[in-house]
């Protein structure tokens, strides 16, 4: 595998893991007061307009890491919502 998609793939899967303890954190306590909705909707956008890119350069880590990602940041908004 080229050593660019290694670093490229290793980095996504950090970025995106990164959103799993907030998540779960989020879900465990029912409690986002701390998260700022106006944050995750701004993420969430930057995140789906780097999906569109990964799609348009045909780069599977920058698709998968920001597809998951966006889910997590949907969960997260969901729960913002939802606890609110």
């Amino acid at each position: 595998m080229d050593p660019i998609v290694v670093v490229g793939s290793i980095a996504g899967i950090l970025t995106t893991i990164s959103f799993v303890p907030q998540v779960a954190r989020a879900w465990k306590l029912k409690e986002t007061r701390d998260l700022s909705l106006a944050m995750l909707l701004l993420f969430s956008a930057g995140v789906l307009l780097w999906t569109l890119y990964g799609f348009w350069v045909s780069s599977l880590p920058i698709i998968a890491a920001n597809t998951v990602t966006f889910f997590l940041i949907l969960v997260l908004i969901w729960l913002k919502i939802r606890y609110k």
